[in-house]
């Protein structure tokens, strides 16, 4: 009943931009923290960024100054700026929800990829 829904994923060259959208939609419980998650071939799945319903974030380091996380709380929707892509940033990226019930939702992933 629940999903989460991502768009925005794509191909672009190094130094360029793209923006990431998870919606979710059904029956969910009042969310707490919404993040993105990557995961690239041969490695774990990694936190890219999370923001909690009271506006605080967090990045990994490897993207900090890069990218840019933030939420619409009344309309369950979380976004991902990305700006000065490098393809080491190229990866499958995931939508996560965590409710103040500690329900987690993930979304279907979305590919994206770095390259000239």
């Amino acid at each position: 009943q629940v999903q989460l829904v991502e768009s925005g994923g794509g191909l672009v060259q190094p130094g360029g931009s793209l923006r990431l959208s998870c919606v979710a939609s059904g029956s969910i419980s009042t969310v707490n923290i919404m993040g993105w998650y990557r995961q690239a071939p041969g490695n774990q799945r990694e936190l890219v960024a999370a923001i909690t319903s009271g506006g605080s974030t967090n990045y990994v380091d490897s993207v900090k100054g890069r990218f840019t996380i933030s939420s619409d709380v009344a309309k369950k929707t979380v976004y991902l700026q990305m700006n000065s892509l490098k393809p080491e940033d190229t990866a499958v990226y995931y939508c996560n929800a965590d409710t103040v019930v500690h329900n987690r939702y993930w979304g279907q992933g979305t590919q994206v990829t770095v390259s000239s």
